[in-house]
């Protein structure tokens, strides 16, 4: 009925899934490329040249945004539609439209991978340039910066010509984009601007000029806060470009001799994930709602603020802006007192705090190498860096042993061991430990990304030795980890002397057999025990259970971390099954966690809900579950987004967890010693918890035939207690996995499968 209104109205639906924030990124994407492409039915050349010229340049747009198909393809036919637009976008007929797409046309040669890199960028900088004879400083200053800020990344990247002059030519259109990019006027740009301008400083070998632009930089990110961070895509990947301003802070810090700002840009970065994740998802449960309330304010009045200043519509800027700082500085200060970690990191402060026989290795991946801080409670940081061919050699080992993991799990289990050789050999292990003082018999661990799934507790030391040992050999004290320094400053304050009371999940899906052997030997150990068992391990009785009034808190049940979305991962209670599988899965809601098995993420216990939690008396908790201890390693913005993090966030000052699918007999048995030696003490100190878990694994891992008939023995009555409620069928697979184990002679336990898993953050 009508085709040209219909059209236009198509080209606009197009426009809105673009932006879209809600939904998949990608299908969104998709939908405007059908839309546009609609559009483009009616809107053809030859009848309505202007509107085609316009719905091929978005289109453009889109296949340059495109996620889905093959990323090289998909730039070329954004190539193919604006330079289609430029046959009507002319520079004589509509000049700013022809900049426009000038502009777009110059990106997506940029990033083109097909073709002659050096020849592209050349193409891209002869198009940023014809555009900037339209999108003058004077008639569009906004246009115009945004120009210079793409010409200068092109100068940046450029190959031919002289490499110094390039430099030369990438600061000066920085430096000119920052005249009306102002920190007033667009604070972030002006930040994601000042990064570019360092990095070139730093290509540059201008140590001392790169330092002052990325500090600059990252003090008006932090000042930000979760004006950056929000779900739409385009402020996330933000978000992610931020963190590498930090790393390339710390490479220059370096360059620069000063090594413990270094280590404190590190701890910065990851303390602003976590910050901003917080801030994102949990700012109703951490505030209380009158201060919740002041602060939605504050970000009303910013957002309005701001926006009267980008778009002109503000009758004094320069007082407007000042204002707005002032309002961010009262949201920030109002927020840290009730964040449970903030912003600031002082290095000094947090040395004093180490006890004297302690040492932290924290490591950071940056671009092209990785870097290992050795800290102790006395001296100068000192920093490890690998070479270059060392990170390549670690990305291979990661993709192999996450191939292994994944799709041949018998290969990854038979291997282990000889894995964790290579890991040593690469990360150069034996070399790091030559710079801890002899005297230090506690180590803690600060991974960084995808060294976080991995038990560096269990790297084989001394690879030339003939009786080489592994890590947690080597430190009476034992080895445990931390998701920061910071972190570990604020457990490490909880004073939380008591240890006689104990709330346990058993066994909620009622198919792990020894899980039931485990929990039941554990709760003999408490004076008072709360255990929801089977059935009666759902999420409403956990949250009819004041956790709250726990010493100990111990999870035995299935878990599973969710890669795409870790606020989805869980611990799998009962009544969380379901009988019928949805036509249409929500996946965020349901869980496919075996093949026929479909859970409901709203009767698990979550991530997200675990943030939630209130656990102020809880001296540990223990996640005696499958991949416990994962994290988001894909994700540079979510690295402490896991189960460890969210439960120290919650008060716990130690949790317990696990880095793989573990074996559910192997585990009841090493639980149980862990307990065991637990209360073999008089009371809990710090450390103790690494070291009674140290013991219970080296145990494992050495314990004979000899033994394992002693142990069983031990806890007989037990075992007895445990068959006599089990299915003649379950009782009979029990008897049998025994019998298996007992045929692995001499050492059942040996392969670090079944004892290094288990690890403990926090205190």
């Amino acid at each position: 009925a009508l085709p040209i209104d219909w059209a236009m109205t198509q080209n606009n639906l197009a426009n809105a899934y673009r932006e879209r924030i809600k939904g998949d990124r990608a299908d969104n994407i998709d939908q405007a490329i059908a839309s546009y492409t609609a559009a483009l039915t009616v809107r053809t050349r030859e009848a309505l040249p202007q509107q085609w010229a316009e719905t091929q340049n978005n289109l453009g747009l889109a296949y340059r945004e495109r996620i889905k198909g093959d990323k090289a393809e998909n730039i070329e036919i954004a190539i193919a539609a604006s330079t289609a637009a430029l046959t009507v976008r002319t520079r004589e007929a509509l000049p700013i439209d022809w900049a426009m797409t000038q502009n777009n046309l110059a990106n997506a040669y940029r990033e083109r991978i097909k073709g002659d890199k050096a020849e592209n960028i050349e193409i891209a900088i002869a198009a940023y340039t014809a555009a900037l004879t339209v999108r003058t400083r004077e008639a569009l200053p906004i246009d115009w910066a945004a120009t210079q800020h793409n010409l200068a990344i092109a100068y940046r990247e450029r190959i031919k010509g002289d490499k110094a002059e390039n430099i030369e030519n990438a600061i000066s259109a920085y430096t000119a984009a920052l005249t009306v990019i102002t920190r007033e006027a667009l604070p972030q740009q002006w930040a994601v601007t000042l990064f570019g301008l360092g990095i070139t400083y730093q290509d540059a070998n201008k140590f001392d000029l790169a330092y002052r632009t990325f500090e600059s930089a990252i003090d008006t990110v932090e000042s930000l806060r979760e004006e950056i961070v929000s779900g739409e895509e385009s402020k996330r990947k933000q978000a992610e470009n931020f963190n590498e301003v930090y790393s390339h802070m710390a490479e220059v810090c370096l360059e620069l001799s000063k090594d413990t700002e270094a280590i404190e840009y590190v701890e910065r970065s990851k303390t602003r994930n976590l910050v901003e994740q917080i801030l994102e998802r949990d700012s109703k449960t951490i505030f209380p709602p009158e201060v919740f309330t002041q602060l939605e304010k504050y970000r009303d009045e910013i957002a309005t603020g701001q926006d009267e200043i980008q778009n002109g519509k503000a009758e004094n800027p320069k007082v407007l802006a000042q204002h707005l700082q002032q309002l961010r500085n009262q949201r920030n200060k109002l927020q840290n007192q009730y964040l449970p970690v903030g912003y600031g990191f002082d290095f000094n402060s947090f040395q004093a705090t180490l006890n004297e026989n302690t040492a932290i290795i924290e490591w950071y991946i940056l671009n092209d190498k990785i870097l290992a801080f050795i800290v102790t409670k006395t001296g100068e940081v000192t920093v490890w860096q690998s070479q270059p061919e060392d990170l390549e050699a670690f990305v291979n080992w990661i993709n192999q042993y996450l191939q292994n993991y994944y799709t041949q799990k018998d290969q990854w289990l038979n291997n282990l061991g000889a894995l964790f050789q290579e890991l040593a050999a690469v990360l150069h292990i034996d070399e790091i430990l030559t710079q801890i003082p002899k005297h230090c018999n506690q180590l803690i661990l600060i991974p960084h990304r995808f060294l976080h799934l991995f038990p560096l507790h269990a790297l084989p030391v001394n690879q030339n030795s003939e009786s080489s040992s592994c890590l947690l050999d080597l430190f009476p004290g034992g080895v445990s980890y931390a998701p920061s320094c910071q972190l570990l400053q604020q457990v490490q304050q909880r004073k939380r002397p008591d240890f006689q009371s104990l709330f346990a999940i058993q066994n909620p899906t009622g198919d792990l057999n020894y899980t039931d052997l485990e929990v039941q030997v554990i709760q003999t150990y408490f004076n008072t025990a709360n255990v929801l068992k089977k059935s009666a391990a759902t999420l409403t009785a956990i949250n009819d259970s004041d956790l709250n009034t726990y010493h100990c808190t111990h999870f035995s049940c299935h878990g599973y971390f969710n890669l795409t979305n870790a606020g989805k991962s869980a611990l799998i209670l009962a009544n969380a099954p379901i009988a019928e599988t949805p036509t249409k899965l929500d996946s965020e809601r349901y869980l496919n966690l075996r093949v026929g098995e479909t859970h409901d993420l709203e009767k698990c216990l979550t991530l997200d809900k675990i943030f939630a939690l209130k656990l102020e008396k809880c001296r540990l908790v223990t996640l005696s579950a499958c991949e416990t201890g994962l994290i988001d390693f894909q994700n540079t913005s979510d690295e402490y987004i896991g189960l460890p993090s969210a439960f120290l966030l919650a008060g716990s000052p130690t949790v317990v967890s696990s880095l793989w699918t573990v074996d559910d007999l192997s585990t009841s048995f090493l639980m149980i010693k862990f307990y065991e030696n637990l209360f073999k003490l008089d009371k809990l100190e710090a450390g103790d918890i690494a070291i009674a878990l140290k013991q219970a694994q080296i145990w494992l891992r050495n314990l004979t035939i000899e033994g394992l008939d002693i142990f069983l023995e031990e806890h007989k009555t037990q075992i007895e207690k445990v068959l006599a409620q089990l299915r003649v069928g379950q009782r009979s697979i029990f008897q049998e996995s025994l019998k298996r184990i007992k045929q692995r002679q001499p050492l059942p336990f040996a392969n670090p499968y079944y004892w290094a898993g288990f690890t403990a953050s926090g205190r």
